[in-house]
């Protein structure tokens, strides 16, 4: 379950902001009872019915376990190899293209709609949950009712609690016994209920959309939601592609300024011979720097970031849907030995100390980090690829 539930945060402050006027609408903490009644009021004013708001809420309670998971959130600190060797598994691949047989009509209808292939609905499906096997124990209402309650976050979590009354108020979910992730994510593609309520397609034609027990509906659903991310029909996310020697390693990493064919003109070559799309915008990342695996990321792309943004996830996740749609494993190359935790730490010090911006000093090598070490790495005359290693620490 690696879907950061933080990505739709925009959204349910500006849902909160219709209701502002409302006292209810500001509060959390206090008496459990009271606040409920609450989020209750909220809600019917919002239009869901008493009876389903009562249905949610009775027996309601705050889940301490909950609690303990929001404030011990774990940092992700794996390299892109090992993150990527152990979830693009072979046993993964196998399954998921058995599921891809196995609703081919399921996924012609979800590309014909929506313009999503295949592999990236596939490839998301796998990692979030292991095609539903693994969708996660708490009980979904308590979960976002603990986290509306707790006076973190109750922006974000209260309008997700309102729309769970809405799935309720349809028949989509029994609260008393439906579970999913601690922050209150359901299903087989692990989506909050504001994006179900929003997304959600009757897969299966039975007239709800239950995306816990209905492969089709989380299938259909993934795609409208793949799609309202801005995903471009008929495009490319990734590729992967050999390097020559020499590059103008500063301009690597996302957000870059080049198409893919201003790098193909410099050497940059695609491993499955593609050039069809070179006019499009492309980034070339480098996840262990110049002497790793190598990919040129295209605009859809970013709808990876959208859904997690966690680079080694999203690069994995990509990678992982090229896989699902025939292209070869990558080439590890041989990457420049890393840092590990303190000392990665100790860089990012470094980097702060000399006025560059890393966020939290975490050990994580994300994308404030890399940015700051392609401007030391180009001031101090070594090859710009973002990648850190122990001499840069030391030239530091």
């Amino acid at each position: 379950m690696h879907r950061m539930f933080m990505r739709r945060a925009a959204l349910a402050f500006s849902f909160s902001a219709i209701l502002a006027s409302s006292a209810a609408a500001q509060s959390c903490g206090g008496d459990l009872a009271t606040f409920l009644e609450g989020v209750k009021a909220e809600a019917v004013a919002a239009g869901v019915s008493p009876d389903a708001a009562d249905r949610t809420l009775s027996g309601a309670r705050i889940d301490q376990k909950v609690l303990s998971r929001d404030r011990a959130q774990g940092v992700f600190k794996q390299t892109f190899l090992e993150f990527s060797q152990r979830t693009v598994s072979q046993a993964r691949l196998d399954i998921g293209r058995q599921k891809m047989k196995q609703y081919a009509e399921v996924f012609a209808r979800a590309e014909s709609e929506f313009g999503v292939p295949p592999g990236v609905i596939t490839a998301f499906w796998a990692m979030e949950t292991d095609f539903g096997a693994v969708q996660g124990d708490f009980n979904t209402r308590n979960a976002l009712v603990t986290l509306s309650h707790d006076c973190r976050r109750p922006e974000l979590f209260r309008p997700q609690l309102i729309a769970l009354m809405k799935m309720v108020e349809h028949g989509d979910i029994d609260p008393a016994t439906s579970t999913g992730a601690w922050a209150g994510e359901i299903g087989q593609v692990q989506m909050l209920p504001r994006d179900i309520i929003a997304y959600g397609v009757d897969g299966d034609g039975d007239g709800h959309v239950r995306l816990k027990d209905s492969s089709p509906d989380a299938i259909i659903t993934a795609a409208k939601f793949i799609q309202s991310l801005g995903f471009r029909r008929g495009e490319p996310w990734i590729q992967e592609v050999t390097l020559p020697d020499n590059l103008p390693w500063e301009k690597t990493g996302l957000g870059g300024a080049l198409s893919a064919g201003d790098w193909f003109a410099q050497g940059v070559k695609p491993r499955d011979g593609n050039t069809a799309f070179s006019s499009l915008p492309a980034s070339l990342i480098l996840p262990q720097g110049r002497k790793g695996a190598a990919f040129l990321t295209y605009p859809n792309f970013d709808i990876y970031l959208e859904w997690n943004k966690s680079f080694i996830y999203t690069t994995s996740a990509a990678y992982f849907a090229t896989r699902l749609m025939g292209a070869e494993p990558y080439l590890k190359g041989q990457p420049e030995a890393g840092l590990g935790d303190e000392q990665m730490r100790a860089l990012q010090e470094k980097l702060q100390a000399l006025g560059h911006d890393v966020g939290k000093v975490d050990g994580i090598l994300g994308a404030g980090t890399r940015v700051a070490i392609q401007k030391e790495q180009q001031r101090l005359g070594m090859a710009a690829d973002g990648w850190a290693t122990p001499e840069l620490l030391s030239a530091l």
